[in-house]
């Protein structure tokens, strides 16, 4: 099993910068994809970022792009989501996952693709 725990979010103004972490234990995962996905009220979960553990190229979505950078650090296993230009749109619970399928070629984007998730950190942009 692998744990998850995500922490960072806040309410902050349009514009404004939030960095999400989610810290991440359990068994060996070195090999994971680790994403972050997001869920804003009557939507579905969206992907935002990915990166690996094992380094190569990130993911990004669309709409996050220029905007938000995904990081790890290997030494503390924290996954961090940084998050400038808020927008209200960016309004949503955001989740960290696991993804154990293996690609340095691709990331998988879609939330049911991912096996461990953690409980969701709120970010609530205001204009």
């Amino acid at each position: 099993q692998v744990q998850l725990v995500e922490s960072g979010g806040g309410l902050v103004q349009a514009g404004g910068s939030l960095r999400l972490s989610c810290a991440a234990s359990g068994r060996t995962f070195s090999s994971y994809a680790m994403g972050w996905f997001r869920q804003a009220p009557g939507k579905e979960r969206e992907f935002v970022a990915a990166i690996r553990w094992s380094g190569g190229d990130t993911a990004y979505a669309d709409s996050v792009k220029g905007r938000f950078t995904i990081s790890r650090d290997n030494a503390r296993n924290t996954v961090y989501l940084q998050m400038n230009s808020l927008k209200p749109e960016d309004t949503a619970n955001y989740y960290c996952a696991a993804d154990r399928y293996y690609s340095d070629t691709y990331y998988r984007t879609h939330w049911f693709q991912y096996d461990y998730w953690g409980q969701g950190t709120q970010v609530t942009v205001s204009s």
